[in-house]
């Protein structure tokens, strides 16, 4: 497997190719285009196979804009999903006063009923936690289903069997690449400060000692101002060496989120400080940096995907990854036995 380093000079060769072939980059387009390009781009070599194609980047990378263009779909659509981009935490750690962070209910289920104690609920509060965790289960699942099909393919000797199980890999492979290519959105928005913060657009009728500013400053911040001071080659340039969380996806959501909410007040004291200024490099490499922290969110989460998946099980009742590489035929379990 090639070392970070490596593999970063691989990937500024491929962003070249890509560049010559797309429009100019517009956490808006830009941020969450590049966060969803170098997710990928920036994989190992060990990772699921079909992912590893200029192709399979640029598709993730415009398929991470999408929740946001779905908005205005209709009040029924616009009002289940519109929370999922954020996640409202206040200067204690906890939602809206609600549950803490740190210690998020398993279920969407618990922690409404934690919100609704705390006299609120997850349309005002958001469930952006809820959304990334969902995500990656789903993606582990579809890995799984992969896993089973790449192994079973090469060994069945019933030709219907064998063409059914060719095509289902087509399908499962796109299907894989658009769930993957939407939760690559939700996993940007919570490197954004602001999506995870009570302050989300100005600072708010909140306790304010060093003057932060009132202007509502989050879509010019996440859009303009990224789409003037970011680019892939400098998102990539800051982003760390892959270090996939073996704590399990719960506890790696709350603290990546945590590290965004905390980078909240540092937004607003660099916007007091002139930082976001024409010229001005302390701005541009905050965003920069918040931008390479969702792509590299991305990757390490496909990578605990991708290995979790060998203990996935695939159909109903469950056959295991593990049984499909010892000898089981998973044909019922794919095609469906009802």
């Amino acid at each position: 497997m090639l070392s970070f380093f490596g593999r970063a000079a691989a990937v500024v060769g491929a962003l070249m190719v890509l560049a010559s072939g797309s429009s100019a980059l517009a956490w808006g387009s830009t941020g969450h285009r590049i966060i969803g390009i170098l997710g990928i781009l920036s994989l190992p070599d060990d990772t699921a196979p079909f992912l590893h194609t200029l192709q399979v980047s640029q598709d993730v990378g415009e398929l991470a804009r999408e929740p946001d263009r779905w908005r205005g779909a209709g009040k029924t659509h616009d009002a289940g999903r519109d929370p999922a981009h954020f996640v409202d935490v206040d200067d204690d750690g906890k939602v809206l006063g609600g549950p803490s962070l740190s210690d998020l209910p398993v279920t969407r289920e618990g922690y409404e009923t934690a919100l609704r104690a705390a006299g609120t609920d997850s349309s005002k509060a958001g469930y952006l936690p809820y959304a990334i965790i969902d995500g990656w289960q789903q993606l582990a699942k579809d890995f799984a289903y992969y896993r089973v099909l790449t192994v079973a393919i090469p060994r069945e000797t019933n030709p219907n069997r064998k063409t059914w199980m060719e095509r289902d890999l087509v399908r499962r492979e796109a299907l894989t690449i658009h769930d993957l290519g939407i939760w690559a959105h939700y996993v940007g928005d919570a490197s954004q400060p602001m999506h995870a913060s009570v302050h989300y657009n100005g600072w708010g009728d909140y306790p304010n000692p060093h003057g932060y500013t009132q202007e509502h400053v989050h879509v010019a911040f996440e859009g303009e101002y990224v789409h003037r001071n970011v680019s892939l080659e400098q998102a990539l340039a800051n982003m760390k060496p892959s270090a996939p969380c073996q704590d399990g996806i719960e506890l790696c959501t709350s603290y990546y989120l945590r590290i965004t909410s905390a980078n909240a007040e540092l937004y607003f004291a660099l916007r007091k400080a002139g930082a976001f200024a024409s010229g001005d490099q302390r701005g541009a490499a905050f965003a920069r940096e918040r931008v390479a922290a969702g792509a590299s969110a991305l990757r390490d989460f496909i990578i605990t995907a991708w290995q979790a998946s060998a203990a996935g099980t695939v159909g109903y009742p469950a056959l295991s990854v593990a049984q499909v590489v010892n000898g089981a035929n998973p044909y019922d379990a794919l095609y469906g036995d009802d």
